[in-house]
């Protein structure tokens, strides 16, 4: 049976809380709404669109987070064809990626991004070719859901015992224990570590390279 990591993508692959925090800002801005702290931005990053700012502005109707979500999306988009997105790859990520290939794991990403984004993230690093399987928001609901991690799971030839989902916040390890695989805590990311451990994460890496030691040990505890 495959092994397989499961990657979330922004806070966990690249850093972009700077693009989306931007976008928030612009939509916001536009519907007339006070735009919340960076802090609070950061924090729902991970949820699809339309969870994300029910999260920031759970007093409003859901009629106003659809609008927001549809004005974020024109804001971000607008951004991209300006060359204004920058989603820097975190450092030492290349390095994990080729780590975990040549010891024989599968990759996959699992994001709340959607699929056009997440393809025009992965081909502006030249990663799109080295995951099998890509799943993204318009194709599964919010996470900690675990359809993500189930789907890509079936696309690997995987068990849960053999899968591991690395990511930064609280929601990808709700999906990792939903799913029955290991949550490795991404400590790089937006979500502090204590409350990746309490979401369920097996372990949390400080900085990618790190991640190395601790999916290592992971495995050795579920796979003998």
């Amino acid at each position: 049976m495959n092994r397989l990591a499961i990657f979330d993508c922004d806070g966990t692959l690249v850093d972009s809380s700077a693009t989306i925090y931007a976008a928030v800002t612009e939509a916001f801005a536009e519907h007339g709404l006070a735009v919340p702290p960076l802090n609070e931005s950061r924090r729902v990053i991970g949820l699809s669109l339309i969870e994300a700012m029910a999260a920031l502005i759970p007093e409003a109707s859901g009629d106003v987070h659809a609008r927001l979500t549809e004005t974020y999306k024109a804001k971000f988009f607008a951004a991209r064809a300006e060359g204004r997105v920058e989603e820097p790859l975190f450092d030492g990520i290349v390095e994990l990626l080729d780590a975990l290939e040549a010891d024989g794991w599968r990759l996959a990403v699992a994001t709340g991004k959607s699929a056009r984004g997440l393809q025009y993230c992965l081909e502006n690093h030249g990663l799109t070719r080295r995951f099998i399987s890509l799943q993204t928001a318009d194709l599964h609901p919010s996470k900690p859901h675990p359809s993500m991690v189930l789907q890509a799971m079936a696309d690997a030839g995987a068990r849960p015992e053999m899968t591991v989902v690395i990511g930064d916040t609280s929601f990808d390890m709700g999906m990792a224990r939903a799913a029955g695989a290991t949550g490795i805590g991404a400590g790089w990311g937006y979500h502090d570590a204590h409350e990746l451990l309490d979401a369920g994460a097996a372990a949390v890496a400080d900085h990618p390279l790190d991640a190395l030691a601790v999916i290592e040990r992971a495995k050795e505890k579920l796979y003998g």
